[in-house]
């Protein structure tokens, strides 16, 4: 939790099926403000309701296939504000393509499976103890 506020969660993915698993599987397990996107594109138009993260498919040209892909997001992402932690999420069982978003800036990269949702929790988790450490960091430095 963020200052007593739910975590505000951003789930993009053209997997109808899979993002409302992913969607129920955090409503069930913590305590999570979650919105859902079938397009990067329409991630991109909220973004100026600050997410805490935002867990981001690869490809997202399953529905519209003229949409802009899961590395395009990010990028688009990353210039809006390059503190919003993406998680890339992908059937892509590829070192290349997860160095690849590393290189774009995510913050980690998870294979869908059935093992993906405690990985993806496991990563926010780790998430707020950076943001806890740099806080206490930041707090330490500007009191000396």
């Amino acid at each position: 939790m963020i200052n007593g506020n739910k975590v505000k969660l951003f789930l993009v993915d053209d997997d109808a099926v899979f993002l409302k698993s992913l969607e129920i599987d955090f409503l069930q397990h913590a305590d999570f403000s979650i919105e859902t996107f079938a397009t990067g594109e329409l991630c991109l138009a909220q973004l100026s309701q600050n997410p805490d993260v935002i867990i981001l498919d690869y490809y997202l040209d399953g529905i519209v296939k003229t949409a802009m892909n899961g590395m395009s997001t990010l990028d688009k992402i990353k210039a809006f504000n390059p503190d919003i932690p993406v998680i890339m999420l992908s059937s892509q069982d590829k070192i290349e393509v997860a160095i690849s978003c590393m290189h774009h800036l995510a913050f980690d990269y998870v294979v869908k499976s059935e093992t993906a949702f405690v990985r993806l929790q496991k990563i926010i988790t780790t998430i707020f103890k950076y943001k806890k450490m740099e806080k206490e960091l930041k707090w330490y430095m500007d009191t000396m």
